[in-house]
Formats: C-alpha cells, structure tokens, sequence
C-alpha cells in the first residue's frame, strides 16, 4: 500500500477520518451477550438487529475507523476517499427502513447517467470521438445505442426486462438462510419440520421465474460473453455490460459462471429505482457511520483499536468470547465473525476445536483476486476527448457515473485477463472510474475532485517472484495513468496525490484474505448452499455459539447488508431455543 503524493497545491489542513469517532463512551466491559469481530458494514448491522432483540452486543473493530472495507479515509488533506468500496445500490431496502438510517443521516445521490464509455478513436467530419452512454431514459439510452447498431438499440428494452425480471426472482433468496439441508435430511422430526421454512424462499423465487427458469438457470451457469452476443451485436455496448460480469473477478466474459457475477451486480435498489447506483454522501464510511448510529442507540457497544487475538472456546468445543491482541479476554454467550473464512477459522479458531477435514476445506476457500484499487485526487475534472460539446447534456453530467475505459471490445478484456493469469498485470487494464464529487461537494476542496479507479487484472503473486513493492504499485498505477490520459488529455497534469491498493494491500490494510473485495470467490461452486461450505451455508461453523456474519456468508460480497441480518436472525433464534 502506497500514497504518492506527486504535489498539492492544497492547504495542508487537520488529516482526520470524518467517522474517526468513539461510538461508545463507556469502558469495555468483561462480559456480553454477543461479541462480533470487525466493524465492517455487516458487523455493525448484525450488531443493530441483535441490540434490538435485547442481545447485548459489543463490536470490536481492529483498526482506528470502522467500516471495513466500506470507509472513509481523508488521505490527502481535504480530500475524503472511499478507499476501498464506493458506489452503493446493493444495500436491501428493508435494512435502510428497518435500521431507520435515513433518520440517523443517510443521503444518496442519484447517478443521472449510469455508464460511460468514451473510444479510442478519431472523429469523423470534425466531431470527437463516439462514446456510449447509459441511463435512466431508455428513449435517449437506445438512441446512444444506434449510434453502433440500430438493431442493438431496438433489442436493449427487452434485455433490461429480461435483466430486471432475473434479478427481481432472486430477492426471496437474498433476505434468507439458504435451504437447512442436514436438518431437513437427519435431525429429528420436530427440526425437520421446522428447516421445512427454509425451504419458502427458493419455491418463491421458483414461482416467480415460472417459465423462465431455463433462462434463469443458463444465465446462471453460462459465460457472459454467451449471454450478450445473443441478445447484442456492437462490441462497446456488450464490453460494457460485460464489466458487471468479470467486476472483482478473477475471470474473463468467456468463463463460465460470469453471467451470474452480471446477475449480482444488477440486484440492488436504491430509492425505489431497480439497478440504480448512487454515492453516499461523505463517502461510503458515511454509510457505516449511519449504521453504528442506528446500533449504538439500541444500545450497542462500538470500539475501536480493538483487534482481536483468538476465539475463546471451552473443552466442550463451545465459543466462549474472544482474546484481544493486549491480552484482555471477553467472555460472550456468542461470538459473531465480521472476518472472511479463512481469518475466522485458521487464524482466530483454535486448530484444536476443528476437525482436520474443515480446516481442509477452509484452506480450499477460492479468494483469488484481480483488483487493484487506485484513488485520486486531482485539481479538475478530466477532459474527455469523446465527450461532445454541442449535444445538450453537460460534461460532468456524462461522467457522473461509472466511467469505463479500455472497453471497446470483450476482447480487450479477455486479453487484460489472459495476462494476469500469467502474474503479468494487465497492459491495457479494464478501468472503471468513478467521480463522486461532481454530485457530492463535501468530499473535495472546491473546484477539486476525488477519484476511484477500480482495476482490472492484477495478480495477487507476480511473475517470477517478484513482491508488489513501491516500484511495481507505481509502474502499474503509471500505466493506468498513462491509459487515462490517452483518452483525456491532461489527466496526469490534473493529479495532486494518489493512494495505490494492490491484492496483498488489500488483504493487509482489510483483511481481506487474498485481497478478495467478496470475502471469496462469487463462482456457482461458492455460492448458496456452499458459502463459505457445504452444510456450513446457514451462518452457524463446527464450533457451537460461532458464527459468520460477513461477506463470505451467503449470499455474498458487495454492500449488501443481508449476511450481517441473516445471521442476527439466526442468532437470535438460536439464543432463543438454548
């Protein structure tokens, strides 16, 4: 990890996190009902469902900001970074409700252009160069659209329904425990009879599929690549759907199962729009900000600078609390792990509470990772060459939303793929830029503005063994600078400092296990009733009173908020019966 400030011609101000914040004024106490491991989004939110059910529960938070990977971080002075996560639509509208954060400060704004995609190419009779842009008008969307293929444009409204219907079947799946497949099979009659409701929510989504469900199931299982040259002909328009398909990654449109991680970028919801991206306003730590207030009112204890050492288990292989690093144990009716998979059970468990066969399959746990995240802050926005003066609609609202680079062609992708699979990070990286302060002004000086660069692929381990050290984070930001500047002139000159976030930063900085932004892999062979593990998908492990509530829970990565309310509705009905 790396902050390179290359000049600032800002006034050096207080650096400070804007939630940098003691939640709770009381001391740590010895004793609590529930302890969770991290102050990650899905922490803080199994957290306020506990609170609220009377659970006395306690969030321990290793670094000195809470939020995990969903932070603000003023880096560079004036400018507040979403540094690692940074556009919201995934969150389930029933927590925002639920949780009451728009009472405890919660502000969204809506993207008015979704995408952007400018191209490489010379403009014909004194016009710039084509790009393509996506939006909430359909009308002018197609009519973006013809520019490449009037066919294309004619077939882009169905697609949207078709999209829209997939995403909308899956809902039921999202708020529930996946199917209890060992109690429906070998417990006793009364627990089978009661795992028979975990069984609703996939006849709900089986309903609401009907006649689609073959569609549903290849949409599922097929490469994206398959999915888009069915329904589309123009290479911009598919290169630029398909980015939802690979985004996080570790694999091309050409993969099977890539259709599905499109499926999973398209569920969310923000102020009753399907699909609609948005950005928190003061960043995405605002967001966890919010959700630590809506806890900390019920009563939930929230600390800091609180890394946990080890889980507490007794002789009779039962969680007991946790150790912090200092040595302070924590006794707990329960204990909640915000952490991946791994962290939670090779690291924190005792080896001895777990068969050798688990930790087997914990240490098969897929987390590889193809993201390098690069923030920005620079002292204007960057010029287009594709983006035209004379049409009506203002530059900065063409590049409002996600702006994507180097995707003219899926082949363009595919080939940024191929190299990293080889430890070479990508020539021509697949980048998704996002300005969030063209629409949010209390996250850069005026007249300046924060960037994040999401890119694509960067390898966890290089080629030939060689470490990602200062040199290799700032030759391959370079050449994402370099890309950037091909397609707006006098990018590089605009920019005041930047943060670079490499796989192993991000495993380092969040603990995220391979640098893994989904806690592990979104393939089908990790998904539902085998995330994290087969018959370890319902937020319970091996070890009794443990349990998962982050993102390597089903239903998965994205700030979602489902794994975290899941698995307080499972704790709260396992305390219930105990």
């Amino acid at each position: 990890m790396a902050v390179a400030s290359i000049r600032c011609r800002i006034p050096k101000v207080l650096w400070d996190s804007p939630i940098r914040r003691s939640w709770s004024s009381e001391t740590l106490r010895p004793q609590y009902d529930a302890v969770i491991i991290g102050g990650g989004h899905n922490g803080l939110i199994a957290a306020a469902y506990l609170q609220m059910s009377g659970v006395n529960t306690a969030v321990l938070e290793k670094r000195h900001v809470i939020g995990g990977a969903a932070v603000t971080e003023e880096l560079i002075p004036g400018f507040k970074f979403s540094r690692a996560s940074y556009v919201l639509s995934l969150l389930r509208p029933q927590i925002c409700k639920e949780l009451e954060l728009k009472k405890h400060g919660l502000k969204i704004y809506l993207r008015n252009s979704s995408s952007f995609t400018p191209m490489l190419e010379d403009g014909v009779g004194g016009k710039p160069p084509r790009s393509l842009l996506l939006g909430n008008n359909m009308e002018e969307t197609q009519k973006q659209i013809a520019q490449f293929s009037v066919k294309d444009a004619q077939a882009y409204a169905e697609y949207e329904a078709f999209i829209n219907r997939m995403a909308t079947a899956v809902d039921p799946l999202l708020d529930a425990v996946p199917v209890d497949i060992p109690s429906l099979t070998s417990s006793s009659l009364r627990e089978r009879i009661r795992s028979l409701r975990t069984v609703k929510p996939l006849l709900q989504t089986g309903f609401k599929l009907g006649k689609y469900i073959p569609q549903f199931y290849e949409l599922l299982t097929a490469p994206i690549s398959k999915i888009l040259n069915h329904w589309f002909e123009s290479e911009p328009l598919k290169a630029t759907l398909a980015t939802d398909g690979v985004i996080g990654a570790m694999i091309s449109p050409q993969a099977a199962g890539s259709g599905y991680v499109l499926l999973h970028h398209v569920m969310g919801e923000l102020e009753g729009i399907k699909g609609a991206w948005g950005y928190v306003e003061g960043g995405m730590g605002a967001l966890c900000q919010t959700i630590a207030s809506a806890a900390a009112d019920h009563g939930a204890s929230i600390f800091t600078e609180k890394p946990v050492n080890s889980i507490l288990v007794d002789g009779n292989g039962t969680a007991q609390g946790v150790v912090l690093q200092d040595g302070t144990e924590i006794r707990s009716k329960v204990v909640l792990s915000n952490a991946t998979a791994h962290v939670t059970f090779l690291k924190l468990t005792p080896e001895c509470s777990l068969s050798k066969e688990f930790i087997k399959e914990v240490s098969s746990i897929d987390y590889t990772s193809p993201v390098t995240k690069i923030n920005v802050a620079v002292d204007r926005l960057p010029n287009f060459l594709a983006v035209p003066s004379n049409d009506g609609i203002s530059s900065s609202r063409l590049i409002a939303g996600t702006i994507h680079l180097n995707c003219e062609d899926m082949a363009f992708i595919k080939e940024a793929y191929e190299e990293a699979c080889q430890g070479i990070p990508s020539t021509r990286p697949l980048l998704e830029l996002c300005i969030p302060s063209i629409l949010d002004p209390t996250i850069a000086p005026p007249g300046c503005h924060v960037i994040s660069i999401f890119t694509q692929y960067t390898p966890y381990h290089l080629q030939g063994g060689k470490e990602w050290d200062d040199l290799e984070r700032n030759r391959y930001a370079d050449r994402v600078f370099d890309c950037i500047e091909q397609y707006a002139p006098g990018f590089k000159a605009s920019v005041i400092g930047r943060d670079i976030l490499t796989p192993p930063d991000l495993e380092k900085v969040f603990g995220l296990t391979g640098g893994n932004i989904f806690h592990g892999a979104m393939s089908l062979d990790q998904l539902y009733l085998t995330r994290p593990l087969p018959s370890y998908s319902n937020y319970r492990s091996p070890v009794k009173g443990l349990y998962l509530c982050g993102s390597g829970a089903h239903p998965g990565g994205g700030v979602m908020g489902s794994a975290g309310r899941n698995a307080a509705h499972v704790v709260i009905a396992d305390l219930k019966r105990s």
